[in-house]
């Protein structure tokens, strides 16, 4: 995964967000509230985003939902032609092929620079043009073998929400859009930017790309859900101690097999991924806003040592404590 330093500086940000008929109101609305609306609070990047047609654009064109309503549309493909990020939020459920106009403008783009970004079947597209030849990439997990079946080149991992390789995003579905948007946010303007507009939106700030996209089955709403979920309250409070599971599981007051098994339905991972995550997520704020020596942020997140901090952090984001330090807060 490549990290991009913080922009210190306020400039427009052009974003062009892709529509087509029989769109979802909600794939199209994921880049437009994280990106297009006015969050207020912080020294926030100014965006300027445009919704525009999959085509040529034509004066005040109509493009129909598959909830019933419509939406104009004044932007067409052209509008890539000055995007700094062009998102295309999803496609159609039948998988068509895209219109060779939108495939030789997102190659264009990419060539200029434009970080390219496909939220959950908007993957497809972006495999289409050629952007993820030889790379690896997600999308909605009930696509994958039609995706892996289409487009062999591509390694496609099924199991996590994001795949980012600088220039070219790619998404799982529905909410892991917002993930993905907003791990944009978050490394390219840092983590309280990324924080503010999740505490506007009221999802969480921040979920590793790599975390489960889906539950396998829902957790019953059981009086161990209460329990578990005080469990995972005190996980996050203690993540410089020492955390063993049959402490936790005696804490949450279940048998050791049954609090693994009820982990795992709950979050998606197992208690140490999780614990893995959460360190990590912790190492990379005090990382993003302090000046804490190595040593005292890998004790203060139970890693206990810098080097086992340093370890952990290369196999995750293949970069060091010291380089994503350097990245996020530059010469500051």
């Amino acid at each position: 995964m490549q990290i991009s330093a913080p922009t210190n500086t306020i400039n427009t940000v052009n974003i062009a967000v892709l529509a087509f008929d029989g769109i979802s109101p909600f794939h199209l609305s994921v880049p437009c509230m994280v990106f297009g609306e006015h969050h207020g609070g912080l020294a926030m990047p100014v965006f300027d985003l445009k919704v525009c047609l999959d085509q040529p654009a034509r004066a005040q064109s109509e493009v129909r939902t598959n909830a019933g309503f419509s939406i104009r549309v004044r932007h067409g493909l052209s509008t890539l032609v000055k995007a700094d990020m062009v998102i295309v939020p999803s496609w159609h459920d039948d998988l068509r092929p895209a219109p060779p106009a939108l495939l030789k403008a997102l190659r264009q783009a990419h060539q200029r620079g434009a970080r390219i970004i496909g939220l959950c079947l908007g993957a497809f597209v972006l495999a289409e043009a050629g952007l993820l030849d030889q790379r690896s990439a997600t999308t909605h997990w009930a696509l994958c073998k039609s995706f892996s079946e289409r487009y062999p080149q591509i390694s496609l991992d099924p199991n996590v929400l994001y795949v980012d390789h600088g220039d070219v995003i790619t998404s799982a579905g529905t909410a892991a859009g917002i993930d993905c948007c907003l791990h944009v946010l978050r490394t390219e303007y840092g983590a309280d930017v990324a924080a503010h507009v999740a505490r506007r939106l009221v999802v969480a700030p921040h979920r590793q790309g790599g975390q489960a996209q889906y539950i396998e089955q829902p957790v019953p709403a059981l009086a161990a859900d209460d329990r578990l979920s005080k469990v995972l309250e005190w996980m996050l409070a203690h993540l410089a101690e020492p955390q063993q599971l049959d402490q936790l599981a005696q804490r949450a007051l279940m048998s050791r097999r049954s609090f693994t098994r009820h982990f795992q339905q709950q979050t998606g991972t197992t208690v140490g991924k999780w614990l893995l995550n959460q360190r990590l997520a912790q190492a990379q704020r005090q990382l993003e806003t302090s000046k804490r020596a190595i040593d005292d942020i890998a004790a203060d997140t139970g890693f206990g040592t810098g080097l086992l901090l340093r370890r952990y952090f290369a196999r995750e984001f293949s970069i060091s404590p010291s380089a994503y330090r350097r990245a996020f807060q530059g010469n500051a």
